[in-house]
C-alpha cells in the first residue's frame, strides 16, 4: 500500500515531519494504528539499524531516523489500545551509571529501543546500582541497558551488573551494556548478558535477549 510505504520511506530518509504527517494521514484514510505501526514504522527503523550496521547509513542520519520514529509515535499512541500496546511489548530500563554524566550515547539507544517496539524507562545520568535496582524491580523490567562513556566510571557498571546478579533480578531481567570504553571481553567479565557497540546494534542484540 502507498501509505505504508510512505511511511517507511519518510523513517529510512530521516525525515520527522514527513512522519508525522505520513502517519496523521494515515489515520485520516482509516488505517489501524497497529498496522501503521507494524507495517510502516517497524520495518523503516529496522532497515534503518540494518543499513547502519553495514555502514550505509551514519550516525547523525541514525539519530534523525530515530527522531522521525519518536514524532510518529507520539501521533499514534493515542489510536493504540491499551492491550495492543502492552501485547508482546518488553520493558526496558536504562541509565548511564553512578559517576558519568554522559547521555548522548544512551538517549540515542534509548529512542532506537523505543521505535523497535520496547516500553523504555530512562533514568537518566549518574544512575546509582541502588537507583537501578529499585527501578527495575518497580518497573518489573525484561531489560536494564546500562551505559558508561568514562574508564572511572567502568566499576560503577560493574557493581550494578553484580547487585543484579546477587538479588536475583539479573535471572528476571536480562542486561545489556555498552558505551565508548566497554567491550565484549568487559561484558563477559563482569556478568552482562549482552554488549552492543552502538545503538543500532543494541536493538537487534536486545531482541535477541529477550527470545532467550
Amino acid at each position: 500500500m502507498a501509505l505504508l510505504d510512505q511511511l517507511r520511506a519518510s523513517i529510512l530518509n530521516s525525515d520527522p515531519d514527513g512522519a508525522k504527517e505520513a502517519t496523521q494521514k494515515a489515520l485520516q484514510e482509516g488505517l489501524e494504528a497497529e498496522t501503521i505501526l507494524n507495517e510502516g514504522l517497524m520495518p523503516g527503523i529496522q532497515e534503518v539499524g540494518e543499513r547502519f550496521g553495514r555502514n550505509e547509513l551514519f550516525l547523525p542520519e541514525l539519530m534523525v531516523s530515530g527522531l522521525a520514529m519518536k514524532e510518529a509515535l507520539e501521533v499514534l499512541k493515542p489510536f493504540l489500545s491499551d492491550a495492543s500496546v502492552r501485547k508482546g511489548a518488553k520493558k526496558a530500563v536504562i541509565a548511564t551509571v553512578a559517576g558519568d554524566l554522559h547521555d548522548i550515547g544512551k538517549n540515542l539507544v534509548a529512542m532506537m529501543l523505543e521505535g523497535g517496539g520496547f516500553e523504555v524507562v530512562d533514568l537518566g545520568i549518574d544512575v546509582t546500582a541502588e537507583g537501578i535496582l529499585e527501578a527495575a524491580r518497580e518497573q518489573k523490567a525484561d531489560l536494564v541497558c546500562l551505559s558508561c562513556l568514562l574508564t572511572t566510571t567502568m566499576p560503577a557498571m560493574k557493581d550494578a551488573v553484580q547487585r543484579l546478579q546477587q538479588t536475583g533480578l539479573e535471572s528476571k531481567a536480562k542486561v545489556m551494556v555498552g558505551g565508548a570504553p566497554i567491550t565484549q571481553a568487559y561484558a563477559d567479565a563482569i556478568g552482562a548478558d549482552g554488549y552492543a557497540v552502538d545503538a543500532a546494534s543494541a536493538v537487534i542484540r536486545a531482541k535477541e535477549l529477550m527470545t532467550r
